[in-house]
């Protein structure tokens, strides 16, 4: 399993990444291998604001459909285009060119309460021996 020390993460398999002012979201390595060839991504809209927890897509494998969740609130300001065509992007560079969505955060206290990647190693460790 691939981890990037420069995100933050969510237990529920979901990355975060500070660019600036905004932040770039998307699903972990793990979450990816999981659910195996990912076929399709579903997006939130531009413009769009959603709150901490909140779904903001789904993600469709030929194994299984899963939600994803936000890191943190905010405005979306961009989503990945290139998943509509090519969304096995996400299986083949999941903190790169498989980002899902650009977010201008309304909420900068919510990056501390992510995990950092020790703490995300340990919830993977857990799910994997359950």
């Amino acid at each position: 399993m691939n981890l990037d020390t420069n995100v933050r993460y969510l237990e529920t398999h979901e990355w975060a990444r500070k660019e600036g002012d905004e932040i770039v979201i998307g699903i972990t390595d793990y979450a990816q291998s999981t659910l195996s060839d990912i076929v399709y991504v579903e997006l939130p809209e531009v413009g769009d604001t959603l709150s901490k927890g909140d779904q903001f897509g789904v993600v469709e494998s030929v194994k299984a459909a899963a939600d994803v969740y936000l890191p943190m609130s905010g405005k979306v300001v961009a989503v990945n285009a290139a998943l509509e065509e090519t969304p096995e992007l996400v299986n083949q560079d999941a903190f790169g060119e498989g980002w899902m969505l650009r977010l201008s955060p309304t909420n900068s206290g919510e990056w501390n309460e992510l995990l950092n990647a020790d703490a995300y190693q340990k919830v993977v460790e857990e799910e994997e021996a359950a």
